[in-house]
């Protein structure tokens, strides 16, 4: 009987772990095919974005997409291309029909209007009215007319500092040593008798250390270098930027500083190296951003701007997203970018990377807290990047999106953001801004002046060659690649687009 009983009691059990096994099968059936259906009903968009592959990318993108999948059905693959590859790397993809959806897109690299004129970017403004309606009426108006060719909105603009502002950057300890006035100095004339001072008694200082990067200041537009027109002619004069006075009185105190030994020798060959102790060099920036470069240099710097800052399209077109004009999913691509410029935890996120483990909250000072409370694109704490973790995810906070919902680190001030909305308002615009250069009628001859400018422009800029001898020699260059053809386009252009409006 008890045998009977145990066999019995065997038997149901193993009906019942049967029947579970059973059971466990058809409900993770059912789970797969949830998950399926919920992957299905994903849109997959892929973004290319120009910088660095970073250790803990897969990282951040996971976060990314957990938020995003919930909010808009989107899944993001992100493709990033280093600097010096990025604008070939995009040619390939747009003349390939490679699949993406979205790019980085700029005045300076994967050039924003030859694109659009090569028809590979989707016209935006009926997307702008749906789903990008919030974005498009928080972004100041002039990125929007910048990202326009011939009335139509092809790029979504990063909404930061909009004008060009080019500033001396100079290192504080000497500054301070000499009580220098830095906030006096401005033309390029105003630095000799502080590079003279340095070179005095400074033997280990470079007075002014330049790059191969290095462009003397241009109080000029150009529109299709070395061709523009200068920011004080409301006539609208096309030029060649190597025979107006201003550049070719730069090029010659260039050299007069190299001779004087106030320039490192080999500045026109030369690369960045934070390393080398410098008195001045040349920088491109905005409100407080002597607080980013004093972070990366590991010392502080002050700086002065060197003019006026003047809006053109180009300085505008600094930083824009495009969406593909082949793109399958248009609509999510532009959701997606109109998330990311008015969603504060989505914006950070990119931007900074996961709290907690990339970066984490800092406390303010109450009167700085008093003096922002209530005004927009201000926050009441600042951030603090973590050591380690901040290494292995750093990104070009303008890429991805605006800057005015991103937080400020723990030494900015927390009305950064309002300090440079206010200057973009009192920003002026060149009188060639809202024009576009055509280039198509000739562009051979604009192709040929890239050989001729990196033949002679890194050496003439730097002061390492004598402008007396050699701007005749460039000139002779430019005029034999045709550049009188352009000077001649661009202004009927001009005078045509003037007319016009």
């Amino acid at each position: 009987m008890i045998i009977k009983m145990k066999t019995i009691g065997i038997a149901r059990m193993i009906c019942i772990a049967f029947a579970v096994f059973v059971t466990g099968i058809l409900s993770g059936c059912g789970a797969e095919e949830e998950t399926d259906r919920k992957e299905a009903e994903l849109t997959e968009l892929i973004w290319y974005q120009v910088g660095e592959s970073q250790k803990d990318d897969s990282m951040v993108l996971e976060a990314v997409n957990q938020y995003i999948e919930g909010k808009i059905g989107v899944r993001l693959t992100i493709v990033k291309v280093g600097w010096a590859d990025y604008s070939q790397k995009m040619q390939v993809a747009i003349n390939t029909d490679e699949p993406w959806d979205m790019c980085f897109t700029s005045s300076w690299t994967n050039d924003f209007l030859q694109n659009v004129q090569k028809g590979a970017f989707l016209e935006l403004d009926g997307l702008l009215q749906e789903q990008g309606r919030q974005m498009y009426g928080e972004i100041d108006s002039r990125f929007w007319e910048a990202a326009k060719v011939r009335g139509k909105i092809y790029g979504v603009p990063s909404e930061k500092e909009i004008g060009n502002s080019p500033m001396w950057v100079f290192t504080k300890e000497y500054v301070d040593k000499y009580d220098i006035p830095y906030s006096e100095i401005h033309s390029l004339e105003d630095l000799e008798p502080w590079l003279k001072l340095i070179k005095e008694n400074e033997p280990d200082v470079v007075p002014m250390y330049l790059t191969k990067d290095y462009t003397a200041p241009t109080y000029m537009d150009k529109i299709q270098d070395p061709v523009g027109i200068e920011y004080d002619d409301d006539g609208l004069t096309v030029k060649n930027i190597f025979e107006t006075e201003k550049m070719q009185a730069a090029l010659r105190t260039m050299r007069k500083y190299y001779l004087e030994g106030y320039i490192n020798k080999d500045a026109a060959v030369a690369s960045a190296d934070k390393t080398v102790k410098r008195f001045v060099t040349k920088g491109d920036g905005q409100p407080y951003a002597e607080l980013t470069w004093s972070k990366d240099l590991g010392y502080e710097v002050v700086v002065s701007q060197i003019m006026d800052i003047k809006i053109t399209n180009a300085s505008a077109r600094g930083a824009m997203t495009a969406i593909n004009k082949n793109s399958g999913h248009p609509e999510k691509a532009m959701e997606l970018l109109n998330l990311i410029n008015t969603d504060e935890y989505l914006r950070n996120l990119l931007n900074y990377g996961i709290e907690g483990v990339h970066w984490e909250k800092a406390e303010a000072d109450e009167e700085e807290k008093e003096a922002v409370k209530g005004l927009e694109y201000a926050y009441d704490f600042k951030i603090k990047l973590k050591e380690d973790a901040a290494k292995n995810y750093s990104v070009p906070y303008w890429v991805q999106g605006g800057l005015f919902r991103t937080y400020v680190l723990e030494n900015e001030p927390l009305d950064k953001w309002i300090v440079v909305r206010e200057l973009n308002d009192a920003s002026i615009e060149a009188p060639s801004f809202g024009f576009d250069f055509h280039l198509e009628p000739v562009s051979a001859q604009a192709a040929a002046f890239r050989n001729v400018l990196d033949e002679f422009g890194k050496a003439l800029y730097t002061g390492s060659v004598d402008p007396d001898k050699y701007l005749p020699e460039l000139n002779k260059k430019l005029e034999a690649a045709g550049i009188q053809d352009v000077i001649d386009e661009m202004q009927r252009q001009v005078d045509a687009w003037k007319d016009a409006g």
